[in-house]
């Protein structure tokens, strides 16, 4: 019986023209070839399988070929030729910078360059895996590589470009090999099972060469497997069984039943994939690459990105046309939050589950957002709310009929103690007047709007607190300020209190940063009723600018003056300050003590 040669070494390419999906760099060599000139150094770089260490010896014995074709390929039958081949050239040497990293490696190398090629033109040293060459190995190399003798060419193949000395990347042409496509590496395998009487179905070589990730060593040597598991007869369904791969028809199921809203049937069809073996993270991140297949296959642009086979690719056209865009969207969100969160979890299997019950609800989603904005307005529960959030309600609904409204204020009430916000009725958006018990005030009584701050809702709904009713969440608005035409006279005592209320309603609400930076420096009234308040730190400073609507929201309505503002200053350099942080207090207490720096930086401590 004759010993069994593998796939990738029988059919490993000998040509320029055999080999797969590089052409960028076959084309460049042969053209420098023909031209003569070729660098002293070339250095190719890419992924494992893709052709490094081939390359190299193509282009080692096109260069030393006595009889170049004419399409600037090795004869094969020169002495040359013939002597390369055999594994006995003397002018072309293989060096393996794995088990050979050492300086008396390198050493050896550079006397062996001083001689001249007994055969050929040039002395070819090819160094496989270089990146495993030691620090000093490569500063050896460095001048041997930048200026060797006229007859010498070096020809260097990496998978870690990162880990080679950017002085050595200088003093070479660097060719990066790209990952080969699927498409070619099927129709290589193809063409090998033809030559070998091996059965096989289109569909079963595209799955060999997506596994493959891009190696043809890779889809070789499983192709290679499934030839004997199947005997001789490769078809989808023996290479699904044999790589434990998730069947397309798996997804196509579950994607039906999603989009029919039937979790009962998507948690079945999960359960079966579980007891077939398959870890839930791989088929939560093949769904995403599923929706994902969906989403390039609705226009017609985009089709040439799917790389499957014919059949394949038109199941993923029939099912793209009942999957709409934004469910498509909002399960790839869904789906890739599922996968970040799947390792940190402790029931995965729930991780997985709660998933596909979100995507389940998404049609339903959808279709709450078609609903018109008054039939959403209808299924709103009545809650009581604040003077100033029925401001924004009613501003925020008549944004829609896009009609100015004019929002009129009840006669002023008397203010009650406390920090609340003062009662100011506010007319419906109607227009029907506001009935009061108490007579009208002759005063002029100041009309509050508010400023509409506009915001474009959301195509996708927000999936990841789903509920069992369909009630419609409302939309934010963003920061409002309430304006208005009183500008009502005010003392610094009336001010001062109405800051005291609001710095105690702060500090029973804990928020300690509010009620510090509003008690620690008593604010100042100035010109146009403007507020200075003192800022600290950058602690003071953005706690203020999260705060500043509301306060200044209830001063202007409880002071009845709409030109309330406030702005801020700075502490000088030489005013005294708090201090805040953990690291302001070590720098307070290391400028007192400057030996703290040094007992911290000899036993290496930091500052919590």
């Amino acid at each position: 019986m004759d010993n069994f040669i593998v796939s990738a070494r029988k059919y490993r390419p000998a040509t320029f023209e055999s080999v797969v999906g590089q052409q960028h760099i076959t084309n460049t060599l042969k053209n420098a070839i023909k031209n003569n000139q070729l660098a002293q150094a070339f250095l190719f770089c890419g992924p494992r399988g893709v052709g490094k260490t081939t390359c190299a010896r193509i282009l080692a014995k096109t260069i030393n070929c006595q009889n170049l074709t004419p399409q600037i390929e090795a004869c094969g039958e020169c002495d040359s030729c013939r002597s390369f081949q055999n594994g006995n050239s003397f002018s072309i040497h293989e060096l393996d910078a794995a088990s050979n990293n050492s300086v008396d490696d390198i050493r050896s190398l550079i006397e062996q360059v001083r001689i001249p090629p007994q055969t050929g033109k040039y002395k070819i040293y090819i160094i496989d895996e270089v990146h495993m060459l030691s620090q000093a190995a490569f500063n050896a190399f460095l001048k041997t590589l930048e200026e060797p003798p006229s007859y010498a060419i070096f020809i260097l193949a990496t998978t870690e470009k990162h880990k080679i000395l950017p002085t050595i990347l200088s003093r070479c042409q660097i060719f990066d090999f790209n990952r080969i496509r699927v498409e070619d590496m099927a129709s290589h395998l193809a063409s090998i099972a033809k030559k070998e009487s091996v059965g096989f179905d289109a569909d079963g070589l595209h799955l060999i060469a997506q596994k493959a990730d891009g190696g043809l060593r890779d889809a070789l040597s499983m192709f290679d497997q499934i030839v004997s598991f199947s005997n001789r007869n490769v078809t989808y369904r023996s290479v699904i069984d044999n790589l434990n791969i998730l069947d397309y028809d798996y997804y196509f199921k579950v994607t039906d039943t999603l989009l029919k809203e039937d979790i009962a049937g998507t948690l079945l069809i999960f359960d079966e994939i579980l007891a077939n073996g398959f870890d839930g993270n791989n088929f939560i991140t093949g769904l995403a690459s599923h929706f994902r297949n969906l989403l390039v296959g609705k226009d017609q642009a985009t089709l040439k990105l799917l790389e499957v086979s014919e059949g394949i690719r038109q199941k993923y056209l029939e099912q793209s046309k009942a999957a709409s865009a934004s469910f498509l969207l909002s399960g790839l969100n869904i789906a890739n939050q599922c996968d970040l969160n799947y390792k940190n979890s402790k029931n995965q299997r729930l991780q997985v589950e709660l998933a596909l019950i979100k995507i389940c609800h998404i049609p339903s989603a959808l279709s709450l957002t078609s609903s018109t904005p008054s039939e959403a307005v209808k299924k709103k529960p009545d809650t009581p709310v604040s003077n100033s959030t029925l401001a924004v309600e009613s501003q925020a609904a008549t944004t829609n009929t896009r009609e100015p409204v004019s929002h009129q204020q009840a006669p002023p009430q008397k203010p009650q103690s406390g920090p609340a916000t003062g009662n100011i009725p506010v007319a419906k958006p109607s227009g029907t007047p506001v009935s009061s018990a108490a007579p009208a005030p002759v005063a002029e009584r100041p009309k509050i709007a508010i400023k509409p701050v506009s915001a474009i809702p959301s195509i996708i709904p927000s999936l990841n607190d789903l509920s069992g009713s369909n009630t419609e969440k409302e939309e934010d608005k963003g920061p409002q300020y309430v304006t208005g035409d009183s500008r009502e006279h005010f003392s610094q005592q009336t001010f001062v209190q109405e800051w005291a209320k609001y710095a105690d309603k702060a500090n029973r609400e804990s928020k300690i940063n509010l009620y510090t930076l509003m008690t620690s420096n008593a604010p100042t009234l100035l010109d146009n009723y403007h507020i200075e308040v003192v800022i600290e730190n950058k602690i003071q400073e953005m706690t203020l600018s999260v705060e500043k609507v509301d306060l200044l929201n209830y001063l202007r309505t409880q002071l009845r003056n709409f030109d309330i503002d406030i702005v801020t200053r700075q502490i000088e350099k030489n005013e005294k300050r708090r201090l805040y942080t953990s690291v302001e207090k070590y720098q307070a207490l290391a400028e007192k003590n400057p030996t703290l720096e040094e007992f911290k930086r000899r036993f290496n401590l930091s500052v919590e």
